[in-house]
């Protein structure tokens, strides 16, 4: 069997390209897999708080409480279009309330207060994707 470097050279390219980690082809009798180690500008160091399970609330001297996403998804501010939004900056909110849904897989997660305040910072627009631990809104 002779491999064809062009074509390997060809689909490393492709990793590139559209920022993938790993990329198969088949073609007849032949099968080439490629892949390369996912080494990220973003990526964000692990921490001892993901390992465990990172809470949803961090306190910050200089910002207030900060409530994190529990998931990645889409973070959106309202039960649908056009509806009222469930914060808003100088509203006060209560341990347990909703403050945004995160979609993730079609399912709508409800993401609750994890302390009583006043919201201070909404960090994310609505419709935009979130990280899990990413800060969603800031509390004083």
């Amino acid at each position: 069997m002779k491999i064809d470097k062009k074509i390997i050279k060809e689909l490393s390219d492709y990793l590139d390209e559209f920022n993938l980690t790993e990329l198969e082809y088949t073609e007849k009798d032949t099968k080439i897999k490629v892949s390369k180690n996912n080494v990220s500008i973003n990526s964000q160091p692990i921490t001892q708080d993901k390992i465990l399970g990172a809470k949803s609330e961090k306190i910050n001297s200089n910002k207030g409480t900060e409530i994190t996403s529990p998931i990645i998804g889409t973070a959106y501010h309202a039960p649908e279009p056009g509806a009222k939004k469930f914060v808003e900056v100088g509203k006060k909110i209560k341990k347990g309330d909703t403050i945004m849904i995160v979609e993730a897989m079609k399912t709508m997660n409800h993401v609750p207060s994890t302390a009583d305040g006043t919201v201070k910072e909404i960090c994310v627009s609505d419709g935009q994707p979130v990280e899990f631990g990413q800060s969603l809104i800031i509390l004083e």
